[in-house]
């Protein structure tokens, strides 16, 4: 089975070979809030090299919180937020659940720096709450 999804203007398109994402998480860093525009972002985690993606990208370095070097990937057509990855985690890449083609694949299974959050965020209270960056799943 595959994954697709893509940008707004459908500029990138990507396709990823797997079944699930490896997990989900909504993210309320700071730099989150500025990719979600206020709101928590929420990604799915695959391995990079499922990950075949065609159409123009633009990429955006900086520091996360988690002090991790991190490659935002955008569209470079319409600026959808598309991927993320560490440089130090090469073998992981963040999908942004909202390009998924069928975002309900990646349901969120925890919340992380919900310390960041403003106050009126709301959150699921089903989900686990994990103080800072949760360490890095092994592939």
């Amino acid at each position: 089975m595959s994954i697709a999804g893509g940008c707004l203007c459908g500029a990138v398109r990507y396709e990823i070979k797997a079944d699930a994402p490896l997990g989900a998480r909504q993210c309320w860093c700071r730099v989150c809030q500025y990719l979600g525009a206020g709101t928590g972002a929420v990604s799915a985690l695959f391995r990079t090299e499922d990950v075949v993606v065609s159409g123009p990208l633009t990429d955006y370095v900086c520091k996360a919180d988690s002090g991790a070097t991190m490659h935002r990937r955008f569209c470079a057509r319409c600026g959808t937020d598309v991927f993320s990855e560490a440089e130090e985690r090469p073998a992981l890449i963040f999908v942004r659940a909202g390009t998924l083609d069928d975002p309900n694949l990646a349901a969120p299974t925890a919340i992380i720096w919900p310390q960041s959050a403003p106050k009126w965020a709301c959150f699921d209270p089903d989900l686990p709450q994990i103080e800072g960056q949760p360490p890095p799943l092994k592939v």
